[in-house]
């Protein structure tokens, strides 16, 4: 992974939980690259416009975003470290106003989901959806917008000088989202002393396949912390698995690899990185 990125590419705008990855990793002299969507992220590290990007894989109450999978492997990114953020929700406005004056409240539609509870104790607020946390906040400062709430992380909050009414308002106190830092396989660096890979295996179409890749992995002890199955566009009934695993020996893990290109299946490499978990 780079350790001195001048470009990196987030997903939303600043004040974002992206963003927030993106200065906790690199700090804050970067110039960060905003973009509106994953595929508009992905287009600007493989144009390289963008050194690196931070891009959301999973989080722990909603699962894994799978086109993000794809994506990756699609564009032959490699993912070169990760990081786990708490996804802590704060209701924000501009200041010198009390919740009983907030008539309205916007974010996307997760976070007030993740809320609803909260806002059960205030029946005289309007939960409004909106594309982007961290954007409802920029909106509310540039138009100066009095009795409207954004619910966002505390970047937003900072960046756009807004004040904080009401803190960790999500119902599930224990809400991770995992981030990976990606960029061009071509340019990657190797990682010294990984002990975390990510690998998209395509199983050989036979009985048992799937069991006899999950047996391999056993015998040569890895664990794997995640599986994620996405069909092969162009072969029918193939699926491509996305697997995350850890080790402790790095010789078993390379026999691992081998032998299940020795029995047949495709084996892809999509990163090797440090377990941060």
């Amino acid at each position: 992974m780079k350790t001195n990125p001048k470009n990196v590419a987030i997903q939303g705008i600043k004040g974002s939980y992206h963003y927030q990855v993106a200065l906790n990793q690199f700090g804050k002299d970067i110039q960060i690259i905003e973009c509106l969507s994953f595929s508009e992220l992905v287009k600007k590290i493989t144009s390289k416009v963008a050194d690196i990007g931070v891009l959301a894989l999973e989080n722990s109450i909603a699962g894994a975003i799978l086109p993000n999978y794809d994506l990756m492997d699609r564009n032959n990114l490699q993912v070169t470290g990760e990081f786990y953020l708490p996804i802590s929700h704060q209701l924000m406005v501009l200041p010198g106003q009390t919740i009983e004056d907030i008539q309205e409240v916007r974010s996307h539609p997760m976070a007030l989901l993740q809320c609803k509870s909260f806002f059960e104790k205030y029946p005289h607020i309007r939960l409004k959806e909106d594309l982007d946390t961290a954007a409802v906040a920029k909106d509310i400062k540039e138009q100066q917008l009095k009795g409207v709430g954004a619910i966002a992380g505390k970047s937003a909050a900072q960046f756009y000088d807004l004040e904080i009414l009401a803190s960790d308002i999500q119902t599930i106190k224990n809400n991770i989202t995992r981030f990976c830092i990606v960029e061009n396989a071509a340019e990657a660096a190797p990682i010294a002393d990984f002990d975390k890979a990510s690998i998209k295996v395509i199983i050989k179409n036979e009985q048992g396949s799937l069991a006899k890749v999950l047996t391999t992995m056993s015998q040569n002890n890895l664990d794997l912390t995640k599986i994620q199955s996405l069909p092969v566009i162009d072969q029918p009934w193939h699926y491509a698995f996305f697997i995350d695993l850890i080790f402790q020996n790095f010789n078993e893990y390379k026999q691992a690899l081998s032998s299940l290109s020795t029995q047949g299946h495709e084996v892809k490499i999509i990163g090797e990185y440090k377990n941060t978990k």
